[in-house]
């Protein structure tokens, strides 16, 4: 039987609307799940490292969470060569099940007053699993999605797992924010800030009974009926010079750059206009909420564009809008902050504020939009989920883990607030002119070949 054929019985008969909704429910599990921790990172100080100094002990558990980032290449290695040699729903599961019960398992720990050293230990030990499960979830999922769209609307179908991260975010974010709000601050060091980690045994029960039900993809299903699976993939992936180079394109111009856009954009705007420029938390929270739910429909329309004009054209945009923008789009920040503070009466700096952060988001939106799809286009199929996973995660965890410590670092050797933001820049511009080059368009790839 043709290899399109079956494909398209396979769409017919079962939902890609079922499939979608349960792969970015356990995906939006994992995030919550390993960005609770980040956030926090705060209590865990002095809960599990105590010290005379503080400082100290908000570093350790900083590290603490920066392990979680550094072994995800690991599990990208492992659970990837796994999808490829298996197939990728049971690495599906095996992922979401190593996650949940981590992160439950941490809402049951005892502290340092409790068990002294073997507090911090256990919480080190679970912080592994977390970072190993996320490797091979954050890209695997991506393969499986991708593989379950069908050639038509493959950009648009897939882009709603790029908006799980976001979610995560703002669902661990507005929970602790309710707690605190609802508990009293010896309360919620007491006993709330385990309340996340308990509430996670509920999601990782409808995630897990969700994905029970998927299926394999079409494309694997055809890979085990034609016998051409590989059982090192890995290694045939660094064998195979075009496969090679298009995980370092994957590495360098699509997930670094996604990866440094996320930083700037999510993580670094909320620490600018809280200490650079004296803005009030209350209302940096706020602006960062608008940011998070503006980048839903742009990443939704990248993806929707992307089948339009092809992916190549849509990712070098964003991240030459990046490359562009970032360094006066804080110098824009840092003027409209001194206006409102100075007349806060007046609404419309912060009104100009959101739209800055609106266009940061954009070019964010431009490259995470039809990332997804590319993940999976850019290689062969019976050696797709390794090929991806790891260049993958390698640029999230440690260009993209990094980079805060990079920032900071040059903020402080050059004495100024912005001077940092020129790696960002540089590296963005960097990728947008190898993927001009290099990057081939893959918007009409067969993903059974």
């Amino acid at each position: 039987m043709n290899k399109i054929n079956n494909l398209e019985k396979f769409k017919g008969s079962h939902s890609y609307r079922k499939i979608a909704i349960a792969a970015c429910f356990g995906t939006f599990l994992e995030w919550y799940d390993f960005l609770t921790f980040a956030t926090l990172a705060v209590v865990f100080g002095p809960l599990f490292f105590p010290s005379s100094d503080p400082t100290t002990g908000l570093l350790a558990s900083l590290a603490t969470f920066g392990v979680g980032m550094v072994v995800r290449p690991i599990g990208a290695a492992i659970f990837g060569s796994m999808g490829d040699r298996i197939g990728r729903k049971p690495v599906f599961m095996i992922t979401i099940a190593l996650m949940g019960l981590a992160t439950v398992s941490v809402g049951f720990l005892p502290t340092y007053a409790q068990v002294g050293i073997w507090a911090p230990i256990l919480l080190l030990s679970l912080r592994l699993l977390q970072g190993l499960s996320a490797g091979g979830e954050i890209g695997g999922s991506a393969v499986y999605l991708t593989e379950h769209a069908g050639n038509t609307y493959r950009g648009l179908k897939t882009s709603f797992l790029q908006l799980m991260g976001p979610l995560g975010i703002l669902f661990s974010t507005l929970q602790i924010a309710l707690l605190r709000n609802y508990l009293s601050p010896e309360e919620f060091v007491a006993w709330g800030w385990r309340v996340p980690f308990w509430i996670s045994i509920l999601l990782l029960m409808i995630a897990f009974k969700a994905r029970m039900a998927l299926e394999e993809t079409p494309v694997f299903l055809e890979l085990s009926k034609s016998g051409k699976k590989t059982e090192r993939p890995l290694l045939s992936n660094f064998r195979d010079p075009q496969t090679r180079k298009r995980m370092f394109l994957l590495f360098f111009c699509i997930s670094a750059g996604g990866a440094v856009l996320f930083f700037c954009v999510q993580v670094y705007t909320v620490i600018f206009l809280k200490t650079s420029t004296k803005l009030a938390p209350a209302i940096v929270d706020q602006l960062s909420i608008y940011a998070t739910l503006a980048l839903f429909p742009l990443t939704l329309f990248a993806g929707w564009l992307s089948d339009k004009v092809g992916r190549k054209p849509v990712v070098i945009s964003g991240l030459l809008l990046g490359a562009i923008f970032i360094q006066p789009a804080f110098q824009i920040l840092e003027v409209l902050s001194v206006q409102y503070l100075q007349s806060p009466q007046t609404g419309s700096s912060l009104i100009l504020i959101g739209l800055v952060l609106t266009c940061l988001s954009l070019a964010l939106a431009l490259v995470i939009g039809p990332q997804t799809a590319l993940l999976a286009e850019l290689f062969p199929a019976k050696t797709r989920n390794s090929a991806a996973t790891l260049p993958h995660n390698l640029a999230a965890g440690w260009i993209g883990g990094l980079l805060p410590l990079i920032v900071t670092w040059l903020n402080q050797l050059w004495g100024n607030n912005l001077a940092g933001l020129w790696y960002p820049t540089i590296f963005l511009a960097a990728g947008a002119i190898v993927a001009f080059i290099y990057l081939p368009e893959t918007r009409d790839n067969s993903l059974l070949d």
